[in-house]
């Protein structure tokens, strides 16, 4: 089956990218190179967004309200926001794919792990971790994100998957989690480089991403699986996530790398990941 998420082209800042029957063009701040394809099929494009005066769309009334794509296994619903996102980051679905390995694989071996994935956004991780068979924890202090995360369990046939569904700050959550005695199997975060909890609280990963990760590791099991971070946060490199990460798991299980949109013609880079799993699959 033809994966409903495709890059098409990059260049001069802006990546042209298919979800599934309808194509974009949006910016990409790392794209320093220039385009490979001409700029007729640029053109070709159903909508394009650019923050040159303001956040914009044009030709927004091309696209539907909504649409659903499915893309490394996973089912979303898409909708083009203030922002210019649309619901999904697909440079992400490597990640999915590592996650629903380590899942599935203990589920075969005949344990249903436990998984808290915080900030969660619309739920592509918890996706791949309820698909796998896990039981999941999702987590994001938006409550529109947590109600698109529901529409997008709904889509993949999770309705009645056992998931939880938390609108909350991720550090009070996980304080209560500590005090209550809860751990988890794995544990996933995608923090925010800036952001606000459900009742306004300030995040900045440069001050809060230390005491996050210690909160996030606090909660692991006794037996645990896998511990995943990625990040978008502009100049934290591969080796800033390894050494950060390192600090909390020090033994040589793990990895890091740049999470890639990777496209027919050149990929390109967007985020970076840090991950440990106990053992390989």
């Amino acid at each position: 089956m033809k994966d409903g998420y495709e890059l098409l082209d990059s260049g001069d800042g802006r990546k042209l990218e298919r979800f599934g029957a309808y194509t974009l063009a949006r910016p990409c701040s790392q794209a320093l190179w220039r385009p490979s394809l001409g700029e007729a099929e640029w053109r070709r494009a159903d909508a394009s967004f650019d923050r040159e005066d303001g956040n914009r769309w044009h030709g927004r009334g091309n696209l539907p309200k909504e649409w659903t794509m499915e893309t490394a296994g996973v089912r979303l619903r898409l909708s083009g926001t203030d922002f210019g996102h649309l619901g999904v980051f697909p440079e992400q679905r490597a990640q999915w794919r590592w996650i629903g390995e380590r899942v599935s694989g203990a589920v075969r071996n005949g344990r249903r792990p436990s998984v808290l994935n915080l900030f969660a956004y619309s739920g592509g991780s918890t996706m791949a971790a309820a698909l796998g068979g896990a039981e999941v924890c999702h987590l994001d202090a938006a409550k529109g994100m947590v109600e698109w995360a529901r529409a997008n369990a709904a889509l993949n046939g999770l309705g009645d998957a056992p998931i939880r569904w938390i609108v909350d700050d991720a550090r009070k959550f996980m304080q209560r989690e500590v005090r209550r005695g809860r751990r988890y199997d794995a544990v996933i975060l995608d923090p925010p480089t800036f952001g606000r909890g459900a009742a306004g609280q300030m995040y900045k990963i440069e001050r809060d991403l230390q005491d996050t990760l210690e909160l996030a590791k606090s909660l692991l099991s006794d037996s645990p699986l896998f511990f995943l971070f990625s990040s978008h946060t502009p100049g934290l490199s591969c080796a800033v996530a390894e050494n950060i990460l390192r600090q909390h798991f020090p033994d040589d299980n793990v990895e890091t790398g740049e999470m890639m949109l990777e496209g027919r013609i050149v990929s390109c880079p967007s985020g970076v990941y840090a991950r440990w799993a106990r053992e390989a699959v």
